[in-house]
Parts: C-alpha cells; structure tokens; sequence
C-alpha cells in the first residue's frame, strides 16, 4: 500500500477532502498519497506564516543558524530514503537522485553559515554643510510571509533554495511545490519540524495553481519566489504589484566550442549537460555551436557519447536517462523535432519516443527560428551547428528570447572577456557547460529567463529590506 503523506499548516499534519495521488512517469505505479489544499486551507496557511513572523524575526542568529544545520543533518540521515521518493516521482535516476539530496544538505549547510552573517554598514553622512556628525547604520530586515512556488524538476533542492533562505533571515514561508512531485518536499517539512522550527515557520502545502495565484489578493504576502514557466512566472509578476519577486523562469542554453578547447573533454560535457534527468533542467544543454575546424571531430565523439548512454527504470543503477515528466511532455518535444526535420534539420542520433522516453536526440541544420532553437525544449534534445567566427558565435547563443547561463570551451583569455562582456546571460561558465551550478553562486537570468537571482545569499538579500538609521551626534 502507498504511503499517505499528510500536509504541513501551523505546525499540524493535516488531511483534506481531496486526496493527490503522485504517479511514477516510469510505469504509473503509485508513489504515494497526499492531500490538495483548497481554498481554505491554503487562507489558514497564511494566517500561521503571520503570526510565526512575529516570532520568526525575533530568533537570534545562533538558533536559525542551529535550526538549518539540523535540517542538513536530517537530510543526510534520510538519503536513501529521499532519493527512493525522488526517482519514484519524478522519474530521476537514482544516481542524480542521490546528488540531489546532497546538494539540499549542503543549501541547508550554505544557509547555517549565511544566518550568521547577516551584516550590514556603516555609512558617513558628513558628506555635505548642515550633515556634520551624521553617521548612517544601515541593516537588513525581513520582510514577511514568503510565498514560494517550485518545480518538478529538483523537487528538493530548488525547494530547499526557497525553505532555506527564508529560514536564514527569519521570515516565514509557505511552499507549494508541484503537484507531480510533492513527496520529497513534504519529507524536507517533517525534517524542519523535527529541527524544532517555530509553528507555522514552514508550511508546505500542495495546491492548484489558480487556488495559489489567488493568495496574491492578500497583502499579507510580501514577498514571492517563483520557478518554473516563462507564461506563469511574468503573469504573477503582474499581479505582485509592489511586492518584492523573484522569477527563475528557464532557458534555452547554448555552448562555444572553439578549436582551441580539450574537444573530448567538451563532448563528454555536453552530453551531461543535455541529457541529464532528461534534458528537464533549466540549464540543460540545448544549442551547441562549434569551430568549423573541429565540428567533425566534436561531432563524432559527441554522438559515440550519446550512443553510449543507457536509458530505461530509474532505480536501476545503470539508468543514465530516465523518463520525461509526463507522456505529453514527451508527445510535445517529439511533435517541435518532426517539424524541425520538415523544415530542413537532419537527424543525427534519436528522436523516437515511446510514451514518455525519447531517445537523447541530436540535430543539426537547423535555423534559429524553430522552436528547438528558439524555444526552451526542456526535453533530451540538442541542436550542434558549425561556426565560422567567435563574434559569430556568440550572436547565436544570443538570439532568441532567454538568457539564463551559457557554456564556453577556449583556453583564449580574450575569447573569454569578449564572451563574458558580449553574452546576454546571467552567469557565463568556462571550459564547462551551462548546467553547471552549485548553491552558493548567484543563479538567475536576464530576457525571459526571469528576474532576480537566487544562491543562498543572494536569495537572502531579495528576502529582506534595507533600513536606514541615521544618527547625529
């Protein structure tokens, strides 16, 4: 039988009138049980995520700080577990499953250490007649209930980056996370619990997303931190109103290959980077652009990596690929790759699906106006073009409507800052891919690819107000 999961409110477990069943993408086995928050439901959530504030911003740094590393610990205790929880829901492989629950521990580590470090400044103000004596202390404050909206994707840790900050600096949050994946993150709720967080501090409470956008009528939400679709995410920045938002709303990213790069170790990159958790991650590698001179040589190790690679069951400890999320998922990228190839693309490796796998495909002679090029595919999908000129490349990377993180192999310094001056993305990563990520770093793009950043303490930051005391003597 599937084990029930209650939801998180107040402190209490609580169960609804409709139950969630949470399916398996793999074979459409049971998971597991929980409830949908209605209506009601989801108005107490946020009267106890306000009266927890009160208490919230009164916590002294040492017990937010001993609070996060408990919850780090308990993640660790609980790995095998989590990562069970993981491939069963989200169809992860139980390798990259296991990462993920690392990575959550260490976002909790990350935030023990940035809640004691919650500084601030002190400021001259004598800068002008009539100012003599003045000082300014300037601190950060935070700012309230906290609504954060994620993902199926990293069920865990793109929960984690949203529970974890919050915690650091005091205010209380409520989660929904997406209703295909909302085992683990109510797990990471029994773990806060058990960390003795203040009732009402966390609460994780899976609902329909037109129930959630409604909580945007209360002023009592403050602040709101979304992941996930470009068409969601910049209509609930219109509805926020003055509220403080953060937007992670994806991408389509591309890579440089120049002729001067470890072409082998850029082939084996580029084939995690787009077909990890099949190619279902924000930063997955979807456009490759390589040097004339070497695009043969890139592309056939590129495609010798890819027929390599073993997709089937998830808990399967050979599995590199799994399923997408869903069979329409699926149905939708196999439907942009037909009409690629009937607009001209050539198919070098995969694109048949069979329910919700498709094969890790590779396409080439495509043009920037398909939807694999200019769209995110979010799906095992790769596009590899050959290029004349690095100022070329760069111009392809840039066209189209994202710019989340870009990928560049050359051992040319100057390459290099022109890449990093002339790339219109959030975070430029060298002699790696795009995908690349770990939790401390500033995380966020420009375009359509959101507003904001996230990274522990950068999230911190646009989870708080700066507040002026100026003093004359």
């Amino acid at each position: 039988m599937a084990k029930k999961y209650k939801i998180l409110i107040g402190g209490k477990w609580i169960e609804t009138a409709k139950d969630l069943e949470v399916r398996s993408p793999y074979d459409g086995t049971l998971a597991g049980v929980t409830y949908l928050a209605g209506e009601s439901e989801i108005r107490s959530s946020v009267d106890a995520a306000h009266k927890a504030f009160g208490e919230l911003k009164k916590l002294p740094a040492y017990e937010r700080a001993r609070a996060l590393e408990d919850v780090s610990t308990g993640l660790k205790a609980r790995e095998d577990e989590l990562a069970r929880v993981l491939s069963l829901e989200a169809g992860k492989p139980i390798r990259d499953a296991r990462t993920e629950v690392k990575r959550a521990a260490g976002t909790f580590k990350i935030a023990a250490e940035e809640a004691k470090r919650l500084g601030g400044e002190v400021l001259p103000l004598d800068i002008s007649v009539g100012s003599e004596g003045r000082t300014g202390i300037i601190r950060r404050f935070p700012v309230g209930v906290v609504l954060g909206i994620s993902p199926f994707n990293f069920p865990l840790n793109l929960v984690a980056h949203k529970v974890a900050p919050s915690m650091a600096c005091g205010n209380p949050i409520i989660l929904k996370p997406a209703s295909k994946t909302p085992l683990s993150a109510l797990i990471l709720g029994e773990i806060i619990t058990g960390a003795g967080w203040p009732a009402g501090g966390v609460n994780i409470v899976p609902a329909s997303g037109a129930d959630t956008e409604k909580l945007l009528d209360d002023e009592r939400i403050k602040k709101i931190t979304f992941t996930g679709s470009a068409a969601v995410g910049w209509r609930l920045k219109a509805k926020a109103g003055p509220r403080k938002i953060t937007l992670e709303l994806g991408g389509n990213a591309g890579v440089i290959v120049h002729d001067d790069a470890d072409i082998e170790f850029a082939a084996t990159r580029c084939t995690v980077g787009a077909f990890s958790f099949a190619g279902q991650i924000c930063i997955s590698v979807q456009r490759i652009f390589v040097q004339k001179s070497v695009f043969e040589r890139f592309k056939g190790q590129y495609l010798k990596n890819v027929s390599a690679l073993k997709y089937g069951d998830p808990l399967d400890e050979a599995t590199d690929i799994g399923p997408m999320i869903e069979e329409a998922a699926a149905g939708r990228t196999e439907g942009w790759v037909k009409e690629a190839v009937a607009e001209g693309a050539t198919v070098l490796a995969g694109s048949r699906r069979k329910g919700a796998y498709l094969e890790p495909t590779v396409l080439t002679n495509t043009k920037p106006s398909m939807k694999v090029c200019g769209e995110e595919v979010f799906a095992p999908v790769v596009t590899l073009e050959p290029y004349d000129t690095f100022e070329e490349a760069i111009a392809g990377v840039n066209h189209g409507l994202y710019g989340l993180q870009a990928g560049i192999f050359t051992r040319d310094i100057g390459r290099i800052m022109r890449a990093y001056e002339g790339l219109d993305v959030g975070g430029v990563i060298i002699n790696d891919v795009p995908t690349y990520r770990v939790d401390n770093m500033p995380y966020g793009g420009v375009k359509m690819s959101g507003f904001g950043r996230e990274g522990v303490r950068y999230a911190i930051e646009e989870m708080m107000e700066l507040k002026l005391l100026a003093i004359k003597a």
